[in-house]
């Protein structure tokens, strides 16, 4: 078959909804690999192989982006197509070609460093005599990837009959069985060599070091030498290299780099333009874009640094993506803990002095006993300075979890809980203010102890322990520094500050799955009752000619944990008794789950009625908002329900002794 008659099918769209925050500003077909952006890099390959017609498919707003970083490659014409919304592997192909034409459809994702043989899949995709074939990962892929595809497909363009004229459709999970349920043919192959695809910073990291470790020397056109361990590396003539730095490869060093004495490079490591690396510094398993700047004695292991990034001397980070532009970075993380226990100890010794010469001292002198702290301003300067010497080295932490508020639908009520923290303690402050402020040693071991477990954290990589070692820290420094009455009234402010974390990423992954298909049976099983014909394909429901998708965020989780939030500061606000405000609480699950079933409901429905891209774009978007005042007016009608079932007893003994007090 000609390759005149192949048609390129390139998804440059960004399919992360936000979740990682490099993507969401610039398009992963944008990210570069040596000089050129990995699409440019997919384009130059494709066009080696013969390849001479492409269509990029981008989501609205990118295309201008996509078609101003990349070159034509010689011989090959481009097409851009804008999707207004995201229409899936199949959509996309139904709004890119017009008819059955004859041609091979060769569909690829953008995000890929390594295409494929083309030839060699074309010849597979013959001999099978199929209407589509699925290109599977490699077998030395992990097991978990091994029925996966490695986003690569073949089709004839007679297939765009079974793809529906409208809505989302997947490959996988639309129109492969529309295939096979029609008696068509659908082969699988696999691929000889992985083609390192992505689609966050931290798949970008591992496809980028896969294909350094596997490359040739002809693979990079740099001049290639041997590392200090015997493996290839590709440094630009032009790099500033001093003598004292070792190199440990594979590592790409790219124009005009600088690299100062006594610094050490390890790889799979790439090296931008007008990279800078102070002296001492070590560079592990990372990459940093062009202009990017490393201070002196740093240490920067399987990170990714965005353009014009700069960290400041002895920074220290592990497994992070910076993305600040034009800003320094403070000092590490380690040096801010080593600082601030360094003046816990000072002040424990100072404590420690002041027993000695007055055993009638109970507390640091730098804080006064008092029944009523109004009284002596000075014990809330040093509470002030402690505030600040914690945020300072919480620092990290805290942007961190500002990132996850800020793109993660999730989580992102996290944001609110601090705030509502605050009112509640404000709300409290005259019971607050009745109790006697006597600091107690024993939060120094509480505080250690969330130190211990921050260290463990950061040891073993694991971003939520740090994170909750956040609130113990300020539960200690409470009991530290105000007393074991003001922390037994503040216990249950403290306890609402763990719903601003997010939830362990090991526990995420195992209840995800599951309340996706809880939320797509709940929600057939709703449509049922409504007297639809339903009929679902994994997580797809299908209602007549209409499709509609529960994609992963659509599984409940956003609505459970904004919902916990809400309920949670409902409990703190209204007087009733504890074991009313714990029905509350423990409602709160079905309750979230209800509404989200409610929300994909009348979702289907919608989109078996409204017509056009905007409603159901504005129908989707606004039914989950419209779900909260829902949650919120059943859990008053909870309350409600719970005054009129519940009576209070009345002591009759009291009564008469009122009465006959009253007629004396």
């Amino acid at each position: 078959m000609s390759k005149d008659k192949v048609k390129v099918i390139i998804l440059a769209g960004n399919r992360e909804f936000g979740r990682c925050p490099l993507a969401a500003e610039r398009p992963p077909a944008r990210w570069p690999i040596e000089n050129e952006s990995v699409l440019e890099r997919l384009l130059r390959r494709l066009s080696h192989q013969g390849m001479t017609q492409a269509i990029i498919c981008c989501l609205y707003g990118e295309m201008d982006q996509l078609r101003d970083s990349i070159g034509t490659p010689d011989g090959m014409q481009l097409q851009f197509v804008e999707e207004q919304l995201p229409l899936g592997t199949a959509g996309s192909i139904r709004h890119v070609i017009q008819g059955d034409d004859g041609s091979l459809l060769l569909v690829l994702h953008a995000n890929m460093i390594c295409p494929p043989n083309i030839d060699k899949l074309v010849e597979e995709h013959r001999y099978a005599q199929a209407d589509m074939t699925v290109v599977l990962h490699p077998e030395i892929n992990a097991e978990d990837m091994d029925s996966e595809a490695a986003g690569v497909y073949l089709c004839e363009s007679s297939v765009l009959e079974f793809i529906p004229e409208t809505g989302y459709c997947d490959i996988k999970e639309t129109l492969v069985p529309s295939l096979l349920r029609a008696g068509r043919i659908v082969s699988m192959t696999r691929l000889a060599r992985s083609v390192e695809g992505f689609r966050d910073w931290d798949g970008y990291m591992r496809a980028v070091s896969a294909w350094l470790e596997s490359a040739d020397k002809t693979e990079i056109d740099m001049p290639v030498r041997k590392s200090a361990d015997g493996k290839n590396s590709w440094i630009s003539p032009e790099a500033d290299i001093d003598e004292t730095v070792r190199i440990y490869g594979p590592v790409i060093i790219m124009d005009r780099a600088v690299i100062a004495e006594n610094a050490v490079i390890i790889g799979p490591t790439i090296l931008g333009r007008n990279v800078s690396i102070g002296r001492g510094a070590m560079i592990s398993e990372s990459i940093l874009w062009d202009n990017a700047r490393v201070g002196a004695n740093c240490e920067v292991q399987k990170c990714l640094l965005d353009y014009h990034t700069i960290l400041r001397d002895r920074s220290v980070l592990e497994n992070e993506l910076v993305h600040v532009k034009g800003n320094a970075i403070s000092p590490g993380i380690t040096t801010k803990i080593i600082e601030f226990i360094r003046k816990i100890i000072q002040q424990i010794k100072s404590f420690i002095q002041l027993r000695k010469n007055n055993r009638n001292q109970s507390i640091p002198g730098w804080i006064q006993p008092g029944e009523y702290p109004e009284k002596n301003n000075f014990p809330w300067l040093g509470v002030c300075a402690v505030m600040v010497a914690f945020i300072w080295s919480y620092w990290r932490t805290i942007a961190e979890l500002w990132q996850i508020w800020a793109r993660s639908d999730e989580y992102s009520c996290g944001l609110l809980v601090p705030f509502m923290a605050i009112y509640i303690a404000w709300s409290r402050r005259k019971q607050i203010r009745r109790c006697r402020i006597q600091p107690s040693l024993w939060g120094i071991p509480v505080f250690l102890a969330a130190q211990g477990l921050r260290f463990f954290g950061l040891f073993f990589m694991y971003g939520s322990a740090e994170r909750f070692s956040l609130v113990v820290s300020i539960a200690a420094l409470v009991f530290l520094l105000f007393g074991r009455e003001v922390f037994r009234k503040s216990l249950t402010i403290l306890l609402f500050l763990l719903l601003m974390l997010p939830l362990p990423k090991s526990f995420e992954a195992r209840i995800t799955l599951p309340l996706q298909s809880l939320a797509t049976s709940s929600a057939v099983f709703s449509l049922e009752m409504l007297a639809y014909e339903v009929t679902t394909e994994g997580n797809i429901i299908h209602l007549g000619q209409t499709s509609v998708a529960v994609a992963e965020a659509c599984n409940g989780l956003r609505m459970v944990t904004s919902f916990f939030v809400i309920s949670g500061f409902v409990v703190f606000l209204v007087k009733r008794e504890w074991w009313e405000k714990l029905i509350v609480l423990l409602s709160t699950l079905p309750i979230a789950l209800l509404c989200n079933t409610i929300r994909l409901t009348l979702t289907s429905i919608a989109f078996t009625i409204l017509q056009g891209e905007f409603w159901e774009k504005l129908f989707h978007d606004f039914g989950g908002y419209a779900m909260m005042p829902l949650a919120l007016a059943i859990v008053v009608f909870e309350l409600w329900v719970l005054t009129r079932i519940i009576t209070v007893p009345v002591d009759h003994h009291k009564e008469d002794v009122l009465v006959i007090r009253s007629r004396q």
